[in-house]
């Protein structure tokens, strides 16, 4: 069953996950399977959040091992909020397969982007090592 962290707001999330991004409606699916939700009542720069995301799409690309959902999407939503705090959040599939990063405004109350991994073709040690 989907659990959410203790907010003075209670987002609902699925409601929110409509078409940011390619990744939306694998992550409502996700959650009606019974996945674990998070979501974090603090603030966090623009800058970071986006940073992440736009060097996970790079090494994505670059080694071609993991399949992302909405990533490349997430990258550009967020590049629009520059100088902005954003809030965070995760899903993780009930069956551990998919993984969920969800980007939300300052207050929590809209969902910019949400992107998705699929942790089943996650690297190796030894393939994360190689150039």
């Amino acid at each position: 069953m989907a659990t959410e962290d203790e907010f003075p707001w209670h987002p609902d999330i699925p409601a929110m996950l409509t078409d940011q991004t390619s990744a939306c409606k694998p992550a409502r699916e996700a959650i009606a399977a019974g996945a674990e939700v998070k979501v974090w009542d603090s603030e966090v720069p623009q800058w970071m959040v986006a940073g992440i995301a736009a060097t996970r799409l790079r090494r994505s690309l670059k080694r071609g091992l993991q399949e992302t959902i909405g990533l490349d999407e997430t990258v550009e939503i967020l590049a629009r909020y520059r100088g902005e705090q954003l809030r965070t959040g995760t899903i993780l599939a009930a069956d551990r397969l998919w993984f969920f990063n969800l980007y939300f405004d300052a207050t929590g109350t809209e969902l910019l982007a949400c992107s998705g991994v699929n942790l089943s073709r996650r690297p190796s040690t030894k393939d994360s090592l190689e150039p």
